[in-house]
């Protein structure tokens, strides 16, 4: 299984260059923009586990590939300004010492500081597994694990040169944005009639987060090279017994815009979506569903771009803290016995708590969670929160600092488990399971305010225009 590991530099060619002109009025300053795109693949040489599911069905190395999996990255700068890079890949989770491993990589090979990096995940539940964070859940035997440290050395390797590349790429650009939206998008998050949580199960009656944000990358003369979109969903419309590396509908909404738009880089962010899934799922047919929910997410993501869409202008200033965020003081150990015997979701951090109480260990009271903003003059904040992010984020985020010009992603820089909102945790469920790999603990509710005001401080020095 060869994997073609060259940086892909991407140009407009082509009758689509008509349909696609720009259509924003944008004034000659706004070229004063510089942009590098380059896109790699990081299918494995060799099959290894697939993240996402801890099933029986998946404990063994991938069985063929339904669609190569990427990495890409967008390098941007104003003017003389530094130069960011975004860097998103069809890989499920990063956890904390596979971030920092990366992280050096990425500072070495490209010259950049580690604010001037931002990393995305697509979630693909049918992606290669990378690291060893997470082998607590996974019974991987030791000639797999072999397989799996093989390629995650090579994937660093792999998204540093797609980044130097698209270093290497930059030239005058200009970017415009709009958001669109799609239907596929529900919350997952169900509840019998007295309030109780119930389960996983569609829920068209809840807040799920269906918008498409867009931004599109034009050479001075209108020319579309880039289209940078969003969806606020996991991707698992293939269920756990797919055993085929795939990057599943964010893949094939990818696959849909380059063909529309021939020439032009797709690149995908995932958002607050860890309480949302696509509906359908996991179904027999979930090869055509995933396929057709791809076409649908690529197809509003082309109807954006040809319409109306905002210019942005600079500058540019991007910001990389850490917040401490709150975690629940445990419970009696009463209430842990009783925890540990219970659904995955109650009983992980349950478990793992007793054990440090066994040894005389403290329990952590915080985590220290990456928190990324970038700022495009006074057109567009994109805020990159860590973990997987509940859809409440999205309009919290909106009442902190403001809804209008604004994008919210999930799934950025680290994945360390799932970052619930204050409703959640008074509601409980899965979206609550909280820490999981090395670290231990479940988020309070108390963690939405901390995270809250992080964002309005850094949105503050990053001189975005503060509410009315």
């Amino acid at each position: 299984m060869k994997s073609a590991s060259r940086p892909i530099l991407l140009f407009a060619v082509g009758p689509i260059v008509a349909a696609f002109a720009w259509t924003t009025g944008a004034a000659a300053s706004e070229a004063e923009w510089r942009v590098g795109l380059a896109q790699v693949s990081i299918t494995p040489e060799e099959p290894v586990w697939l993240y996402g599911y801890a099933g029986e069905a998946r404990r063994r190395p991938f069985e063929g590939v339904l669609d190569d999996v990427y990495a890409q990255a967008m390098a941007v700068a104003h003017g003389d300004g530094e130069p960011a890079v975004l860097i998103v890949a069809d890989l499920c989770v990063l956890r904390e010492p596979e971030e920092t491993a990366l992280s050096r990589v990425l500072v070495r090979r490209t010259g950049l500081e580690r604010h001037q990096i931002l990393l995305n995940w697509s979630h693909t539940h049918s992606g290669p597994m990378i690291g060893t964070s997470d082998l607590n859940r996974y019974p991987v035997p030791e000639e797999d694990l072999r397989r799996i440290e093989a390629y995650t050395e090579t994937l660093w390797n792999k998204l540093a040169d797609v980044a130097a590349a698209a270093l290497a790429d930059m030239r005058p650009a200009r970017l415009s944005w709009a958001v669109g939206e799609v239907d596929f998008v529900l919350s997952r998050r169900a509840f019998h009639e007295d309030g109780r949580y119930r389960g996983m199960r569609a829920n068209p009656d809840r807040y799920a987060d269906r918008t498409v944000p867009v931004l599109r990358i034009d050479a001075p003369d209108g020319r579309p090279r880039g289209v940078v979109f969003g969806c606020a969903c996991h991707a698992v419309t293939l269920g756990s017994k797919n055993i085929k590396l795939s990057g599943d509908y964010p893949s094939f909404a990818r696959q849909h815009v380059e063909a529309r738009m021939p020439g032009v880089q797709a690149m995908f962010v995932q958002g607050c979506g860890a309480d949302a899934n696509p509906h359908p799922r996991a179904t027999p047919d979930e090869v055509e569903v995933v396929q057709r929910q791809g076409r649908e997410l690529g197809e509003e993501v082309c109807r954006v771009a040809s319409g109306e869409l905002a210019p942005i202008r600079g500058p540019l200033r991007v910001a990389l803290e850490r917040v401490d965020l709150p975690m629940k003081p445990p419970p009696s150990r009463e209430e842990l016995e009783k925890l540990a015997a219970g659904p995955f979701w109650e009983s992980h951090n349950a478990r793992r708590i007793l054990e440090l109480q066994e040894q005389g260990e403290p329990v952590p009271t915080h985590y220290r969670a990456p928190l990324a903003l970038w700022q495009f003059g006074d057109d567009l904040t994109l805020v990159g929160i860590s973990g997987e992010v509940v859809s409440d984020y999205a309009p919290l985020v909106g009442e902190t600092i403001g809804a209008d010009r604004l994008w919210v992603a999930g799934y950025c820089n680290q994945v360390f488990g799932y970052l619930p909102s204050a409703q959640v945790v008074a509601e409980g469920g899965y979206e609550t399971l909280g820490l999981v790999s090395a670290h231990v603990g479940w988020f309070s509710a108390e963690a939405q305010d901390v995270l809250l005001a992080k964002i309005r401080e850094m949105s503050r020095h990053a001189g975005r225009k503060p509410l009315p």
